[in-house]
């Protein structure tokens, strides 16, 4: 099985990131967040962070603003913490998979019954 470089950066990246928002950012948009993934580009340059909101009360478009305005701190700190040529520009996307997830078990329910 082949294991790219951008797939263990992307993994890096986002180990670095869930720490600096459990320990460094205290932006109470940011306390019902989970970080599920990250995407990095083959050429290392471009990344993507996905997150969903742990509970309902939680807001996306908050959550999204909060991100938004901490990704130059969060990428500052990327860069002195991993050893790059280039620091990944950081791009942070909702990922909807559980909804979608849940969305479609139950579509499955349905018909079954």
């Amino acid at each position: 099985m082949d294991y790219q470089r951008s797939d263990r950066v992307g993994d890096l990246l986002l180990e670095v990131v869930a720490d600096l928002l459990r320990r460094e950012i205290r932006d109470p948009r940011l306390q019902w967040l989970n970080l599920t993934g990250a995407k990095v580009s083959k050429d290392l340059r471009h990344a993507k962070v996905f997150f969903n909101l742990l509970s309902e009360a939680g807001d996306k478009d908050a959550a999204m603003a909060g991100l938004k305005s901490a990704a130059g701190f969060i990428r500052s700190k990327v860069g002195k913490k991993l050893s790059l040529r280039f620091v990944p520009a950081i791009e942070f996307a909702y990922d909807d998979s559980e909804m979608e997830a849940r969305r479609i078990d139950s579509l499955l329910n349905n018909v079954k019954q």
